[in-house]
């Protein structure tokens, strides 16, 4: 019977490699701790930037508070949140909604990250197109205030695993609160 279940379990693992390893979504909490902390370094008033600006500088982005989300599953090549996949937003969404009742100026960057399976081209449009598809599901499904979110893809320019090769763990968002950053 044990013998049945493993080749089973090993099977769905050779049809499903990157599934099989991807990550549950953070608790509510979890995101709250992370992204209502305070930034590494405080930033005084005179180093604040644009949005653009923002977005260039790695820096500036690693001192804000930051969690990476690696739960939400695209289609291979696809930008489209599948409904399955929308209890996992209404976790982000319900995460968000508490920290913006309680800073009212809260802005959030959500950042789209692929691995580096595909041209670099492809790769940095499909990140774009990913951060801005959670951007619309938070802002049309759960009610989060658009001017509360800002997007930005970074393609396979940051890779968490430096590999060519498929890998779930490069395939990510990661949220930021930057309104401590911005004029």
């Amino acid at each position: 019977m044990n013998r049945r279940f493993f080749l089973t379990g090993l099977a769905a693992l050779a049809v499903t490699p990157g599934m099989a390893f991807a990550q549950e979504t953070p608790s509510e909490d979890a995101i709250i701790r992370r992204l209502d902390a305070a930034p590494s370094r405080r930033v005084r008033p005179e180093e604040r930037v644009t949005i653009r600006e923002f977005k260039r500088h790695r820096e500036l982005r690693d001192r804000a508070p930051s969690i990476d989300i690696q739960s939400i599953n695209f289609e291979f090549g696809s930008s489209q949140i599948p409904r399955s996949e929308f209890r996992k937003v209404r976790v982000i969404a319900n995460a968000l909604q508490r920290i913006t009742r309680r800073r009212r100026g809260a802005r959030f960057l959500i950042e789209g990250h692929t691995d580096a399976v595909g041209s670099a081209g492809s790769n940095q449009i499909l990140s774009e197109d990913r951060a801005e598809s959670l951007k619309w599901a938070l802002v049309e499904e759960f009610g989060i205030p658009e001017r509360a979110l800002e997007t930005v893809g970074y393609g396979e320019e940051y890779l968490l695993v430096r590999t060519e090769r498929e890998e779930w763990r490069n395939r990510r968002v990661t949220l930021r609160r930057i309104d401590e950053f911005l004029r």
